[in-house]
């Protein structure tokens, strides 16, 4: 590498590849963010911890008091780039190469390339999906598979969104000033400085989906390193467009107030469900009333999601805003035309439902399922690219939001199935695979933190029975654990792949599922075991 910033340390290897992207003119770039805007950062993640003691002493969340004014003005997010208004499937996946090719030639409209929940954040899968997604931008890109099959970009490819890892997430490998740089910050600017200008004379981007947020402060911490980072490279201010996940109960309090502070840059919100049961848990995992089901039983039907989904909708289209419908985990099944046949009715059923509530699209997490998801939102769209003129009147509010039903069932095969999935994709995310397929689903690391909350949840909780009557126990989840790890080593086995990291990934998941003081990610330590 060329000299280093001032102030910058890399604590991991620079291959000259990787010294392609991280070169002294970006890597001054992330410092100078991280400088302007870190402080910040830390004070938000504070005001997390701050929150949570009040939830955990009773407090329920509700409507902010002093921001009545947002949600009661008279406003409009910017208009949107044509490459947005057309956003009805939606494909996302990891920052691998092959993924990526098959993504964008997946016919899906958009395609969210991941450095977040379906990504492993090895040092290694970071800097190469950068040099990937460099790559793919110019149209330079392509894989051989060991079989010698040559993947490469169509002429007319899915448009392109990046998703950086959230503020809770740090990049372990690059100091500023000896202090770690934020996750997102470094993926975000990256990713911007090496490819806006290239997106912006190529018709399409710079665009962006933003993880885990829980406050409009939170929202407008990216709004601001927005606005620096197009001073800094000399771009129009408002040409970053971000679409925010909605994957956090706190932040359902506060839809408008994200969408206004984002609003030069607002790409509109998306229902991100899996992790939004994961932070239901979370949140009120100290309540004594609280205790929702196993995982199956929580469909998008049931009413404190669905009252979730309809009050997104109806704040999008509010602020002429596209609402995005969330994850339909179900994957084509081969060599089982019966259960395919189920799941890509599950989908069918999924998208369905999405577009006449509203949406204007949907994610689906494999190629095979875009058209599925097309046609039903070409039924109800037919030739309009979104449906922003569509306006729901209904009121929701803490009412519907807090009502956190069912309760069951809690079956003993649903305590093994969230060990199982959470123990499998515990080891292939240490393996260095952040997107996995178990037992026909398409799992990120939100399936494994709700995997692991629900069996904490139900130790702790009174109403962690099971259907036939009994408690669910410490001990009884510790047996299980190790019956389970023995069905995913043989299953990893007979795929031919290597099983030394699920016995690490049985480790970790009992004392995350177990332990005292419920830890916030599981993501966190995982990170810090990760090499």
């Amino acid at each position: 590498m060329s000299t280093m910033p001032a102030g910058v340390q890399i604590t991991a290897p620079v291959s000259a590849e990787f010294a392609t992207i991280l070169t002294p003119e970006a890597l001054a770039f992330v410092a100078k963010l991280h400088r302007a805007f870190e402080p910040r950062r830390r004070e938000l993640l504070a005001a997390r911890i701050t929150r949570q003691a009040r939830i955990d002493a009773g407090e329920m969340p509700d409507f902010l008091p002093e921001t009545k004014h947002v949600r009661d003005g008279n406003w409009k997010i910017a208009p949107l780039p044509k490459a947005l208004e057309r956003r009805r499937t939606e494909i996302t996946g990891p920052v691998e190469a092959k993924i990526i090719i098959n993504a964008f030639n997946s016919g899906a409209d958009s395609y969210m390339s991941d450095f977040e929940d379906s990504n492993s954040p090895k040092w290694e899968n970071q800097i190469q999906g950068q040099i990937n997604i460099h790559k793919a931008i110019r149209r330079e890109l392509s894989f051989k598979n060991e079989a010698g099959k040559e993947y490469k970009l169509n002429d007319k490819i899915a448009t392109l969104q990046i998703r950086p890892r959230g503020w809770h997430l740090d990049e372990k490998h690059v100091l500023v000033d000896g202090q770690r740089v934020s996750g997102g910050v470094f993926d975000f600017a990256l990713v911007f400085f090496h490819n806006a200008k290239e997106q912006i004379a190529r018709g399409a981007g710079p665009f962006y989906y933003l993880p885990k947020m829980e406050s409009h402060l939170e929202a407008r911490l990216w709004n601001d390193i927005f606005v620096m980072a197009q001073n800094e490279i000399g771009i129009p201010q408002g040409t970053i467009k971000a679409t925010v996940l909605i994957e956090t109960i706190l932040a359902t309090f506060e839809l408008e107030e994200i969408l206004y502070e984002l609003r030069e840059h607002s790409a509109g919100l998306n229902a991100g469900r899996w992790d939004y049961i994961f932070s239901c848990i979370k949140k009120f995992k100290r309540n004594k009333n609280f205790c929702l089901a196993q995982r199956s039983a929580i469909t998008m039907e049931v009413p404190f999601m669905r009252s979730y989904a309809l009050a997104l909708v109806k704040a999008c289209h509010k602020r002429g805003a596209p609402a995005m419908g969330g994850m339909s985990a179900l994957i084509p099944i081969k060599n089982d035309p019966v259960a395919n046949e189920k799941a890509l009715a599950g989908i069918r059923h999924d998208k369905t439902r999405d577009a006449n509530d509203g949406f204007d699209g949907g994610w689906v997490a494999h190629p095979g399922l875009v058209s599925i998801a097309a046609e039903e939102f070409q039924k109800v769209l037919g030739e309009k690219p979104n449906q922003w003129e569509k306006q729901r009147d209904e009121n929701f509010g803490a009412k519907d939001w807090l009502n956190f039903l069912p309760e069951t069932p809690i079956t003993e095969a649903g305590v093994r199935n969230n060990i199982n999935v959470g123990v499998h994709y515990l080891g292939s995310w240490l393996a260095g695979n952040g997107c996995v397929p178990i037992h026909n689903l398409m799992e990120d690391a939100a399936t494994a933190e709700i995997s692991r909350s629900q069996i904490w949840q139900w130790v702790v909780s009174p109403k962690g029975v099971l259907d036939d009557g009994r408690k669910v126990t410490a001990d009884m989840v510790r047996g299980l654990i190790a019956e389970e790890l023995a069905k995913v080593k043989a299953t990893v086995s007979a795929a031919g792949d290597d099983v030394k990291t699920y016995e690490q990934a049985a480790v970790i998941f009992e004392e995350m599922s177990l332990s005292e003081n419920y830890p916030e990610f599981l993501t966190l330590p995982l990170y810090e075991a990760m090499d």
